[in-house]
């Protein structure tokens, strides 16, 4: 196991919040959008992610070991439950009937989202600034 473990999972929960906020964003931005290149109004992304394992060899039992290593994105999706639709016969996106069909994209949703994914980026650094500082400390051990 290296001393660096810790910067490094860190450095991928930062990696993945960072992900998450850029996504957030192009959520807000798009709010209003109601055509795409795709068709059909703009729908909501959301990062999907799992933990990242890797097999290392135990120092004390020679075992070849599954350890984990932070997080890593394994997709970016597009949600498409939600979607709502009013009647605005004047907007050039409208349907044949008058139907206009709004993204699904939540205001209020995002906005928490994004507080929540910022409190997780803070964590992060947090935690990485506390690895750092004990390395520093461990470097400052004399052997007498």
């Amino acid at each position: 196991m290296s001393i660096f473990n810790s910067l490094h999972i860190n450095a991928s929960g930062l990696s993945l919040e960072r992900l998450k906020l850029d996504t957030i964003s192009t959520n807000i931005a798009n709010v209003n959008t109601t055509r795409t290149e795709e068709g059909g109004p703009y729908l909501k992304k959301e990062v999907q992610f799992e933990e990242n394992f890797k097999q290392v060899k135990s120092s004390f039992t020679e075992n070849i070991e599954r350890k984990s290593f932070g997080v890593k994105t394994t997709a970016i999706v597009e949600n498409n439950t939600g979607l709502t639709t009013e009647y605005n016969p004047t907007h050039p996106d409208a349907d044949e009937e008058g139907y206009l069909q709004l993204s699904n994209v939540n205001m209020a949703d995002e906005m928490i989202e994004m507080i929540m994914t910022q409190r997780t980026y803070d964590a992060n650094v947090t935690a990485m600034n506390a690895s750092k500082e004990m390395l520093k400390k461990a470097l400052e051990i004399k052997t007498n």
